[in-house]
């Protein structure tokens, strides 16, 4: 049985990697295991409040990582205060909280790795991914047979993960299919792991055996040789047995550097489409789909400032909401927009600031090309249309004058930076591989 100290703070780490700060801080400060009895858990916390929304916003994900960390654990309790800790532990009068579910609707299985939660029905389809959701659609009217392989790639934040895992648990319920989820980086460490042991052909009859595999963090390949050979006689397999095959990447395979030709080559084949940052109506539907379960709706004002100010991910958005509606919970009524402000000025993550030079130096480096060069008088075909882009972001992204942003580019007119700016407004129009590697770009920056 593992110490209760270690395995609260192995909890924390698995917490804390999929909650924003604020949102951690607030439910998770002044949380510690009293005790473990029988394959129960007994969790201390601050006061009432946090131990009612802990218990039903968090318990189902406490529990399956608790039970992720040692097998034999059954249930969760929860106890409110050192006082009250104290006096149960000597009385040995635990009061129990235990809403427990059945395991199938909480415990990740690791026969397939999917999270029960990820469905098409908690996802919030908007015009920024609804290409991706639709490609989605076609692939579970026919896998293997339609978009295959299916190829989503996008920001950190963006809903790749619960769209492809949507995916997989639709034909795991609805297909009878014998579905696999993983990561890049446990299927390359599962590979070598096999290779070390001797056991080489146990891990490719392993993979082979699936009707569906998807798999997330593409771009972690980059590099690694001998496990994208694996990957790419394990892809032919699965392809030529009309098995589908979903992947994802934070960027389009054919920008992923150090990547095999011919692995790209197969990623491209089916479809390929990207979830770009939520446009601000989105971000308004992803709001109150989030809110719409407090007993302290958010106003119409609060909902779009929130839309329009809280620039992060989808992941921060969310954490700020969870946060905002505690106070309504605390304040036992509805939060003003007065209110909300002063939160989020003093809570939500600022924006990036991010100078010229590291503009210069990021656009460089994903077309791989000398950063001096951008400031060159060069009239190179492949150094014009970064340096473009370049003029493009700034002043797009940025705001920056026209005669700022030539100055800081090696001296330029500002009709050259105009100039630039429109062709790229223009070439958007048409180019729809343009418009992928700027969203690409301006990923990085949020």
């Amino acid at each position: 049985m593992m110490e209760n100290k270690k395995l609260w703070d192995s909890v924390l780490v698995e917490m804390e990697l999929n909650l924003s700060k604020p949102n951690f801080n607030t439910w998770f400060k002044d949380t510690a295991v009293v005790k473990q009895e029988e394959g129960a858990i007994y969790l201390g916390v601050p006061n009432t409040f946090v131990k009612d929304w802990l218990e039903s916003k968090f318990h189902n994900t406490i529990l399956k990582t608790l039970r992720n960390l040692s097998g034999n654990i059954q249930s969760l309790h929860y106890l409110i205060s050192k006082e009250e800790i104290k006096e149960k532990q000597e009385n040995s009068k635990i009061q129990q909280i235990n809403k427990e579910l059945p395991i199938a609707e909480i415990y990740i299985n690791k026969d397939d790795n999917l999270n029960p939660r990820y469905t098409f029905e908690t996802f919030v389809v908007g015009p920024f991914n609804e290409f991706a959701h639709a490609a989605s659609q076609a692939v579970i009217k026919k896998p293997g047979i339609v978009y295959n392989p299916l190829f989503i790639y996008g920001g950190t934040g963006h809903g790749k993960t619960h769209l492809i895992q949507a995916v997989g648990n639709y034909l795991k319920n609805s297909g009878n299919k014998k579905v696999f989820y993983t990561t890049s980086e446990k299927f390359g460490q599962e590979y070598i792991n096999a290779l070390q042991q001797n056991k080489p052909n146990f891990f490719k009859e392993k993979y082979r055996k699936y009707d569906v595999l998807i798999m997330d963090d593409i771009q972690f390949f980059s590099g690694k040789m001998k496990i994208q050979e694996e990957l790419f006689h394990l892809f032919n397999h699965l392809y030529e047995n009309n098995k589908q095959i979903i992947f994802s990447s934070d960027k389009h395979p054919a920008l992923i550097q150090d990547l095999e030709e011919r692995l790209k080559s197969r990623f491209s084949a089916g479809m390929v489409v990207d979830i770009p940052p939520p446009d601000n109506e989105s971000r308004v539907a992803i709001i109150r789909s989030k809110a719409g379960s407090s007993p302290y709706p958010l106003s119409k004002e609060v909902v779009e400032y929130l839309a329009y100010s809280v620039q992060g991910n989808i992941r921060e958005l969310e954490g700020i909401i969870n946060s905002i509606t505690v106070q309504s919970q605390l304040k036992d009524r509805e939060v003003n927009i007065s209110e909300v402000k002063n939160f989020v000025k003093n809570n939500a993550k600022p924006k990036k600031l991010v100078s010229t030079k590291e503009v210069v130096k990021t656009v460089a480096d994903f077309y791989n090309i000398e950063e001096h060069l951008i400031y060159d008088k060069t009239r190179k075909k492949e150094i014009i249309k970064p340096r473009q882009i370049i003029m493009y972001i700034l002043r797009e992204d940025f705001n920056i004058s026209y005669p700022a942003i030539g100055e800081k580019l090696g001296g330029r007119d500002h009709t050259t930076v105009m100039h630039s700016c429109d062709k790229i407004k223009n070439d958007m129009k048409l180019d729809e591989m343009l418009i992928q590697e700027i969203n690409q770009l301006r990923s990085i920056f949020v």
